[in-house]
């Protein structure tokens, strides 16, 4: 298993390093979802009631469609460059591609979301500190990630990719995507853990399956 790291780390590097040098992902991401954040607060009244109702809808809104967009540009590099084929030549096992893809995914998603939620919370008067969110967001994203890498690289050989992936991809991640809005609405009513945990466990058990399957199937994928 410690083989497989080193080779897994320099395929999420080289994303990374790629995506330090464009910030081609991360900025669309960022400027997309704050877009969202920005037009909806001034769509609702700033009563504490009304915030509370459509706020954890909201922010998930923003984290959903911010989080396509950047999986529409997860394989667009190595497909417009004619990279990805020198990277299956690589003498490696086709599943350490998708877990790299995968680690720079989360990473990027995860990124972005850090930086948008305190955002949100300022814009619609609520707490800043709020570490049950935080507890929220990172398996809501490995999630997210896991089942978006996949399908990401379905949608990679496709003309209409950018029409496709949201298609394939977000009614399989519903389940993910509710159980967040439902804690985050929990969380901001201040409810205690009990309420929360059988969400929490949706999400866990959706991550569970979903890493498992998309490692299984990421070969077939990308050989079709």
């Amino acid at each position: 298993m410690k083989r497989l790291f080193p080779k897994i780390f320099a395929i999420f590097w080289k994303d990374i390093l790629l995506e330090l040098r464009t910030k081609e992902i991360a900025t669309s991401i960022l400027i997309f979802a704050l877009l969202v954040l920005v037009i909806f607060n001034f769509a609702f009244d700033p009563e504490a009631s009304t915030i509370k109702m459509v706020a954890p809808g909201i922010l998930w809104v923003g984290f959903t469609f911010a989080g396509v967009l950047g999986l529409n540009r997860a394989f667009a590099t190595e497909k417009e460059n004619s990279c990805f084929e020198g990277l299956m030549l690589c003498p490696v096992d086709h599943v350490i591609i998708y877990w790299g893809k995968l680690a720079s995914i989360f990473t990027f998603i995860l990124t972005i979301e850090a930086i948008i939620t305190p955002i949100f919370l300022v814009l619609f008067n609520l707490p800043l500190f709020s570490p049950m969110l935080a507890l929220t967001i990172v398996p809501a994203t490995i999630g997210f990630a896991t089942v978006g890498t996949l399908f990401s690289a379905l949608a990679m050989n496709t003309r209409a990719r950018d029409i496709l992936l949201p298609m394939v991809f977000l009614p399989v991640v519903v389940p993910v995507i509710i159980a967040g809005v439902e804690i985050t609405a929990l969380v901001f009513e201040g409810k205690p853990w009990g309420d929360m945990a059988i969400w929490f466990q949706i999400m866990i058990a959706f991550d569970i399956i979903y890493l498992v399957i998309s490692a299984l199937v990421f070969e077939f994928v990308i050989e079709e």
